[in-house]
Protein backbone atom coordinates (compact mmCIF):
# COMPACT_ATOMS: atom_id res chain seq x y z
CA UNK A 1 0.00 0.00 0.00
CA UNK A 2 1.19 3.59 -0.60
CA UNK A 3 0.92 4.48 3.09
CA UNK A 4 -0.72 3.35 6.29
CA UNK A 5 -4.38 4.47 6.12
CA UNK A 6 -5.88 6.89 8.59
CA UNK A 7 -9.46 7.21 9.80
CA UNK A 8 -11.47 10.40 10.33
CA UNK A 9 -12.62 10.34 13.94
CA UNK A 10 -15.90 12.07 13.05
CA UNK A 11 -16.88 8.64 11.71
CA UNK A 12 -17.04 7.31 15.29
CA UNK A 13 -18.25 10.52 16.93
CA UNK A 14 -20.98 8.81 18.96
CA UNK A 15 -18.49 6.38 20.48
CA UNK A 16 -16.09 9.26 21.17
CA UNK A 17 -18.84 11.12 23.00
CA UNK A 18 -19.23 8.09 25.29
CA UNK A 19 -15.58 7.12 25.79
CA UNK A 20 -12.82 8.82 23.83
CA UNK A 21 -9.85 6.68 25.02
CA UNK A 22 -11.70 3.40 24.46
CA UNK A 23 -12.73 4.49 20.96
CA UNK A 24 -9.18 5.33 19.93
CA UNK A 25 -7.97 2.05 21.42
CA UNK A 26 -10.59 0.11 19.46
CA UNK A 27 -9.54 1.75 16.19
CA UNK A 28 -5.95 0.77 16.96
CA UNK A 29 -7.08 -2.81 17.60
CA UNK A 30 -8.79 -2.84 14.19
CA UNK A 31 -5.44 -1.95 12.64
CA UNK A 32 -5.30 1.82 12.29
CA UNK A 33 -2.02 3.44 13.27
CA UNK A 34 -3.15 6.90 12.11
CA UNK A 35 -6.22 8.96 12.90
CA UNK A 36 -7.60 12.29 11.75
CA UNK A 37 -9.24 14.18 14.64
CA UNK A 38 -11.96 16.78 14.19
CA UNK A 39 -12.59 19.86 16.36
CA UNK A 40 -9.34 19.00 18.10
CA UNK A 41 -8.89 22.40 19.71
CA UNK A 42 -11.70 21.68 22.18
CA UNK A 43 -10.22 18.37 23.45
CA UNK A 44 -6.51 18.66 22.83
CA UNK A 45 -5.27 17.25 26.14
CA UNK A 46 -7.70 14.31 26.10
CA UNK A 47 -6.81 13.46 22.52
CA UNK A 48 -3.09 13.64 23.24
CA UNK A 49 -3.44 11.17 26.12
CA UNK A 50 -5.63 8.80 24.07
CA UNK A 51 -3.27 8.87 21.10
CA UNK A 52 -0.26 8.12 23.29
CA UNK A 53 -2.06 5.28 25.09
CA UNK A 54 -3.19 3.64 21.84
CA UNK A 55 0.07 4.24 19.98
CA UNK A 56 -1.50 6.17 17.10
CA UNK A 57 -0.44 9.38 15.38
CA UNK A 58 -2.41 12.15 13.69
CA UNK A 59 -0.70 13.41 10.53
CA UNK A 60 -3.75 15.56 9.76
CA UNK A 61 -6.63 17.12 11.64
CA UNK A 62 -9.84 19.04 10.91
CA UNK A 63 -10.61 22.37 12.51
CA UNK A 64 -12.42 25.56 11.65
CA UNK A 65 -9.64 27.96 10.68
CA UNK A 66 -10.92 30.06 7.77
CA UNK A 67 -13.50 31.69 10.03
CA UNK A 68 -11.53 31.42 13.28
CA UNK A 69 -11.02 34.56 15.32
CA UNK A 70 -7.68 33.19 16.54
CA UNK A 71 -6.11 30.81 13.99
CA UNK A 72 -2.92 30.71 16.07
CA UNK A 73 -4.76 28.80 18.81
CA UNK A 74 -5.67 26.12 16.26
CA UNK A 75 -2.06 25.80 15.18
CA UNK A 76 -0.98 25.65 18.84
CA UNK A 77 -3.28 22.69 19.41
CA UNK A 78 -2.06 21.02 16.22
CA UNK A 79 1.53 21.28 17.39
CA UNK A 80 0.62 19.73 20.74
CA UNK A 81 -0.98 16.74 18.97
CA UNK A 82 1.80 16.29 16.43
CA UNK A 83 -0.56 17.22 13.59
CA UNK A 84 1.46 18.37 10.58
CA UNK A 85 -1.43 19.25 8.25
CA UNK A 86 -4.39 21.30 9.46
CA UNK A 87 -7.44 21.11 7.21
CA UNK A 88 -10.54 23.28 7.29
CA UNK A 89 -13.45 20.95 6.54
CA UNK A 90 -16.39 23.21 5.74
CA UNK A 91 -17.38 26.46 4.12
CA UNK A 92 -21.09 26.38 3.21
CA UNK A 93 -22.47 26.35 -0.31
CA UNK A 94 -23.76 29.93 -0.11
CA UNK A 95 -20.15 31.11 -0.04
CA UNK A 96 -19.18 29.01 -3.08
CA UNK A 97 -21.50 30.53 -5.67
CA UNK A 98 -19.16 32.42 -8.00
CA UNK A 99 -15.57 32.71 -9.15
CA UNK A 100 -15.21 35.80 -6.99
CA UNK A 101 -16.38 33.80 -3.97
CA UNK A 102 -13.73 31.20 -4.72
CA UNK A 103 -11.04 33.83 -5.13
CA UNK A 104 -11.92 35.40 -1.77
CA UNK A 105 -11.71 32.03 -0.05
CA UNK A 106 -8.45 31.19 -1.78
CA UNK A 107 -6.93 34.48 -0.64
CA UNK A 108 -7.87 33.69 2.95
CA UNK A 109 -6.53 30.15 2.66
CA UNK A 110 -3.27 31.49 1.25
CA UNK A 111 -2.89 33.79 4.26
CA UNK A 112 -3.51 30.93 6.65
CA UNK A 113 -1.08 28.65 4.83
CA UNK A 114 1.59 31.31 5.24
CA UNK A 115 0.84 31.56 8.96
CA UNK A 116 0.95 27.78 9.30
CA UNK A 117 4.21 27.65 7.39
CA UNK A 118 5.86 29.87 10.00
CA UNK A 119 5.38 26.92 12.38
CA UNK A 120 6.40 24.27 9.83
CA UNK A 121 2.76 23.24 9.52
CA UNK A 122 0.72 22.85 6.34
CA UNK A 123 -2.79 24.19 5.81
CA UNK A 124 -5.45 23.11 3.37
CA UNK A 125 -9.11 22.62 2.56
CA UNK A 126 -11.51 19.65 2.41
CA UNK A 127 -14.36 19.76 -0.10
CA UNK A 128 -17.98 18.72 -0.10
CA UNK A 129 -20.18 18.38 -3.20
CA UNK A 130 -21.22 21.99 -3.77
CA UNK A 131 -17.76 23.28 -4.67
CA UNK A 132 -18.09 21.12 -7.80
CA UNK A 133 -21.84 21.27 -8.40
CA UNK A 134 -21.86 25.09 -8.27
CA UNK A 135 -20.77 26.54 -11.62
CA UNK A 136 -19.63 29.89 -12.93
CA UNK A 137 -18.82 30.46 -16.60
CA UNK A 138 -19.38 26.75 -17.15
CA UNK A 139 -16.66 25.78 -14.69
CA UNK A 140 -16.86 24.39 -11.19
CA UNK A 141 -16.29 27.04 -8.55
CA UNK A 142 -13.63 24.73 -7.09
CA UNK A 143 -11.56 25.12 -10.24
CA UNK A 144 -11.35 28.89 -9.67
CA UNK A 145 -10.36 28.26 -6.05
CA UNK A 146 -7.49 25.99 -7.05
CA UNK A 147 -6.38 28.43 -9.73
CA UNK A 148 -5.86 31.13 -7.09
CA UNK A 149 -4.11 29.03 -4.43
CA UNK A 150 -0.49 29.53 -3.54
CA UNK A 151 1.83 26.52 -3.99
CA UNK A 152 2.06 26.03 -0.21
CA UNK A 153 -1.64 25.13 0.16
CA UNK A 154 -2.45 21.45 0.34
CA UNK A 155 -5.74 19.77 -0.48
CA UNK A 156 -7.66 16.93 1.03
CA UNK A 157 -10.09 15.64 -1.58
CA UNK A 158 -13.20 13.96 -0.26
CA UNK A 159 -13.56 11.60 -3.18
CA UNK A 160 -17.14 10.65 -2.37
CA UNK A 161 -18.33 14.24 -2.30
CA UNK A 162 -16.45 15.25 -5.43
CA UNK A 163 -18.12 12.32 -7.21
CA UNK A 164 -21.53 13.32 -5.83
CA UNK A 165 -20.85 16.84 -7.14
CA UNK A 166 -20.55 15.48 -10.67
CA UNK A 167 -16.78 15.54 -10.93
CA UNK A 168 -14.66 12.92 -12.70
CA UNK A 169 -12.66 12.38 -9.54
CA UNK A 170 -9.75 10.37 -11.00
CA UNK A 171 -9.27 13.08 -13.66
CA UNK A 172 -9.47 15.77 -10.97
CA UNK A 173 -6.78 14.04 -8.92
CA UNK A 174 -4.49 13.72 -11.91
CA UNK A 175 -4.92 17.45 -12.56
CA UNK A 176 -4.26 18.44 -8.95
CA UNK A 177 -1.33 16.02 -8.73
CA UNK A 178 1.01 16.46 -5.75
CA UNK A 179 -1.09 19.20 -4.17
CA UNK A 180 -3.44 16.46 -2.92
CA UNK A 181 -1.90 15.06 0.25
CA UNK A 182 -4.97 13.29 1.69
CA UNK A 183 -7.96 11.43 0.23
CA UNK A 184 -11.18 10.80 2.09
CA UNK A 185 -12.10 7.29 1.05
CA UNK A 186 -15.81 6.60 1.33
CA UNK A 187 -18.39 4.91 -0.83
CA UNK A 188 -22.14 4.62 -1.26
CA UNK A 189 -25.02 5.89 -3.37
CA UNK A 190 -24.07 9.13 -5.14
CA UNK A 191 -27.43 10.39 -6.42
CA UNK A 192 -30.78 11.43 -4.99
CA UNK A 193 -30.96 13.39 -1.75
CA UNK A 194 -27.24 12.99 -1.12
CA UNK A 195 -26.60 15.19 -4.17
CA UNK A 196 -29.20 17.88 -3.55
CA UNK A 197 -29.87 18.27 0.18
CA UNK A 198 -27.56 20.70 1.97
CA UNK A 199 -26.50 21.09 5.59
CA UNK A 200 -27.14 24.27 7.50
CA UNK A 201 -25.03 27.23 6.47
CA UNK A 202 -23.98 27.42 10.12
CA UNK A 203 -22.63 23.89 10.55
CA UNK A 204 -21.95 20.77 8.52
CA UNK A 205 -23.27 18.84 11.52
CA UNK A 206 -26.76 20.34 11.21
CA UNK A 207 -28.45 18.46 8.35
CA UNK A 208 -32.04 17.99 7.18
CA UNK A 209 -33.70 14.61 7.69
CA UNK A 210 -33.41 13.75 3.99
CA UNK A 211 -29.63 14.19 4.07
CA UNK A 212 -29.29 12.31 7.35
CA UNK A 213 -31.16 9.39 5.77
CA UNK A 214 -28.95 9.53 2.67
CA UNK A 215 -25.83 9.36 4.86
CA UNK A 216 -27.07 5.98 6.10
CA UNK A 217 -26.68 4.62 2.55
CA UNK A 218 -22.91 5.01 2.66
CA UNK A 219 -20.98 1.75 2.46
CA UNK A 220 -17.51 0.39 3.13
CA UNK A 221 -15.03 1.07 0.34
CA UNK A 222 -15.64 -0.94 -2.82
CA UNK A 223 -19.32 -1.63 -2.11
CA UNK A 224 -20.98 1.48 -3.56
CA UNK A 225 -21.14 3.64 -6.69
CA UNK A 226 -17.75 5.34 -6.34
CA UNK A 227 -14.90 4.04 -8.50
CA UNK A 228 -12.56 3.81 -5.54
CA UNK A 229 -9.98 1.72 -7.40
CA UNK A 230 -9.51 4.33 -10.13
CA UNK A 231 -9.44 7.12 -7.56
CA UNK A 232 -6.66 5.51 -5.57
CA UNK A 233 -4.64 4.84 -8.71
CA UNK A 234 -4.90 8.53 -9.65
CA UNK A 235 -3.34 9.69 -6.36
CA UNK A 236 -0.85 6.99 -5.41
CA UNK A 237 1.04 9.05 -2.84
CA UNK A 238 -1.86 10.65 -0.96
CA UNK A 239 -2.64 9.33 2.52
CA UNK A 240 -5.92 7.44 2.52
CA UNK A 241 -8.39 8.50 5.23
CA UNK A 242 -11.37 6.21 5.80
CA UNK A 243 -14.56 8.11 6.58
CA UNK A 244 -18.31 7.62 6.87
CA UNK A 245 -20.71 10.50 7.37
CA UNK A 246 -23.00 7.83 8.81
CA UNK A 247 -23.66 4.12 8.42
CA UNK A 248 -26.76 1.97 8.84
CA UNK A 249 -24.81 -0.86 10.50
CA UNK A 250 -22.08 -1.22 13.11
CA UNK A 251 -19.66 1.61 12.40
CA UNK A 252 -16.59 -0.22 13.69
CA UNK A 253 -17.36 -3.14 11.40
CA UNK A 254 -17.74 -0.63 8.55
CA UNK A 255 -14.35 0.98 9.05
CA UNK A 256 -12.76 -2.43 9.50
CA UNK A 257 -14.22 -3.54 6.15
CA UNK A 258 -12.91 -0.40 4.47
CA UNK A 259 -9.44 -0.95 5.93
CA UNK A 260 -9.44 -4.59 4.82
CA UNK A 261 -10.55 -3.56 1.33
CA UNK A 262 -7.73 -1.02 1.10
CA UNK A 263 -5.19 -3.56 2.28
CA UNK A 264 -6.36 -5.94 -0.44
CA UNK A 265 -6.93 -3.56 -3.32
CA UNK A 266 -4.72 -0.49 -2.88
CA UNK A 267 -1.50 -1.74 -4.41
Amino acid sequence: MPSSPSVQLYTVRDAIANDLPATIARLAEIGFTRVEPYAFVERTDELARAFAAAGVTAPSGHATVIDAEDPASVFDAAEQLGIESVIDPFVPSERWQTADDAFRLADRVNELASLAGERNLRFGYHNHQWEFANKDQGRSVYSFFVERLSPDVILEVDTFWSTVGGEDTPALLRTLADRVKFLHVKDGIVNGDIATALPSSESALDVPDSLAAAFKEQTPAGQGNVDVTAILAAAPDAIRVVEFDDYAHDIFEGVAESLAWLQENDK
